[in-house]
């Protein structure tokens, strides 16, 4: 194969069993959009090739990655933990971002389904950042030809905005059309995993909504346990998907829908335990036997796909639900067992695509039935193609940890556009005082806030802060969700998140940080969400006057006062967890 460079990217690990080209498609406004084109004189067996070109390491602080949480910094290219991507883990997206947020580079491929492997590397000897995308890194079959787009996006903004281009750059595949988000996906939810558990007490459950509804809880997310009476939260269980623990399902739902509350019902998709009907039934039909937890289902066996899409058809139809989690999705992978060929059976030889038919098709089946039926995904699963079949990604398990929380939110919302975010359900310990647990929720506000405590237990000033947040939420959930979202500071772990519309403005400040305040909106609203009460705001101009009331976490007033925010520096004292809300005079 001959050497093929464009624009400085170079295709490395040649091979005679077929050819590449690169094609400069567009170069507009610093985003440069090509196609690769591998192609053989007749079919072949891809193995890995890599993409890779350098750039000189010039106001670069840090490297960003969908799910690296707090690791943002710069890699050695001694460090070889490359990131991978493929269908139901993370997305194929790195963005090189300076000491003031702005975007360096931002490279992203449109093959968000197969398997990909990305980096972005700093070398020490002559202090280049070396970037690649390396394809067919996991065992694949036979083909004749294929295409991909990479796109290149240097321009001088917020990273992430060049982030947020990367998401609807996406969208617009055909292949990667997100569906749409229903309302219903976009309320606060209400979770039984972390205080129940697989210990599933329907009459606590229904006093639980009953309260819930009340604090402006919209959706209950019913989790492990609805299906067994084992309460070892194993997956031994799984693959049946009958209610033992809750045999009149319907009347349940009923119940929970007389309460205000919407039902969501988990499940873990892959997992077919081997106390189940269904390991016998599907003998032999399995990406794995050796997993820890169960025997993953194969789904490029068309009778798999049949039963997991017929268990959730029933469940909708037969039960009233309204929605579901679909959990562990990324579990559908090739492992070393698994034998990548089109034969006994399989009507796919790629794990990937199975898995894009089988939620296609599940997809495609729901919305038949009920065209707003909400889907969770949890990450990692939270990519572009998972668009297509899902409307809420929630953050992954963080349990007490508020920093993790809103850093799994951001990272997150920066791709998925309209698609909703989720925070993991916030939690916290009985006896902490009502400031420290008001950090939980807080956290979550720029996603969509999920709660899992015990509210019959919960005290009078633990409900009101609960309520007065929840509430704040809702009457400002279309700036929350759909501002222009600016999460500042990737390498503090987002101190500073702001997101803004056409009238108002909404600030989170996380910790100890002065704000820059550059704000147009007659409304400006801080949510002190740190372990202090001073809040100080920084202007290079002047914005002029000022109408200032501050609240206490349990939404009391505590002061009013006239505030001018001139070129320079002013403090404004805010309770711990509190709000600071400031009016524009004229």
């Amino acid at each position: 194969m001959k050497d093929v460079i464009t624009h400085k990217i170079e295709i490395i690990e040649k091979t005679e069993a077929f050819d590449a080209t690169i094609t400069l498609n567009s170069k507009n406004d610093g985003v440069s959009i090509y196609t690769v084109h591998f192609y053989g004189d007749s079919e072949f067996d891809p193995h890995p090739i890599t993409l890779g070109w350098k750039i000189p390491a010039i106001n670069v602080k840090g490297v960003w990655k969908p799910t690296t949480d707090f690791a943002k910094r710069i890699m050695d290219d001694w460090e070889l933990d490359h990131m991978e991507s493929r269908i139901s883990v993370d997305s194929p997206v790195i963005s090189l971002y300076g000491h003031d947020d702005t975007n360096v580079l931002t490279f992203a491929c449109s093959d968000a389904i197969h398997t990909t492997e990305l980096n972005a590397l700093y070398r020490e000897e002559d202090n280049y950042i070396y970037c690649h995308i390396t394809l067919f890194t996991e065992r694949h079959h036979s083909i004749k030809e294929c295409s991909i787009r990479l796109r290149i996006d240097e321009k001088n903004q917020h990273f992430s905005k060049s982030l947020a281009n990367v998401g609807y750059w996406w969208s617009s595949f055909e292949h990667l059309k997100p569906i749409n988000t229903p309302d219903l996906a976009k309320v606060p939810v209400y979770s039984t995993w972390y205080q129940f558990h697989q210990k599933l007490d329907t009459y606590e459950l229904i006093k639980e909504c009953e309260i819930a509804s009340e604090l402006g809880y919209e959706l209950i997310i019913l989790d492990d346990g609805w299906q067994t009476k084992d309460e070892n939260r194993g997956y031994d269980f799984t693959g049946d998907w009958q209610p033992e623990r809750i045999p009149e399902m319907r009347s349940f739902v009923d119940d929970i829908h007389k309460t205000g509350m919407k039902l969501a019902l988990w499940y873990s998709v892959p997992f077919c335990g081997k106390k189940s009907k269904a390991f016998q039934k599907f003998n032999g039909k399995f990406l794995t036997e050796e997993h820890r937890w169960a025997p993953v289902f194969d789904p490029r066996y068309p009778e798999v796909r049949a039963h997991l899409i017929q268990l959730y058809t029933n469940a909708l139809t037969e039960w009233n639900i309204d929605g579901f989690k679909l959990d562990f999705i990324d579990e559908f992978k090739v492992y070393p067992s698994t034998v990548l060929t089109k034969e006994n059976g399989r009507d796919f030889s790629s794990v990937n695509l199975a898995v894009d038919r089988l939620m296609t098709d599940i997809m495609k089946s729901l919305h038949a039935i009920n065209p707003e039926v909400v889907i969770e995904f949890r990450q990692k699963y939270t990519g572009p193609a998972m668009r297509k079949y899902g409307n809420m990604f929630r953050a992954f398990d963080c349990p007490g940890d508020s920093t993790m929380n809103r850093v799994r939110i951001a990272d997150i919302k920066m791709l998925c556009g309209e698609t909703a975010v989720h925070s993991d359900m916030f939690t916290y310990h009985h006896d902490e005082p009502v400031e420290i647990k008001a950090l939980q929720i807080v956290n979550t506000l720029f996603g969509v806030p999920q709660l899992s405590i015990l509210l019959q237990q919960a005290t009078k000033d633990e409900l009101s802060m609960i309520r007065f947040y929840t509430q704040y939420w809702k009457a400002n959930s279309k700036t929350l969700l759909n501002g222009l979202f600016e999460p500042q500071r990737p390498l503090a772990n987002y101190p500073i998140l702001k997101s803004s519309s056409d009238d108002s403005t909404i600030i989170g400040l996380f910790d100890n940080y002065v704000i820059n305040f550059e704000e147009k909106t007659n409304r400006v609203d801080i949510i002190n969400g740190q372990f202090s009460s001073k809040v100080i705001i920084s202007s290079n101009d002047n914005y002029g006057a000022y109408h200032c009331t501050t609240y206490n976490c349990m939404g009391q007033k505590i002061k009013t006062s006239n505030v001018m925010i001139l070129i320079g520096v002013v403090q404004i004292e805010a309770p711990v967890c509190g709000l600071i809300r400031l009016e524009k005079t004229v």
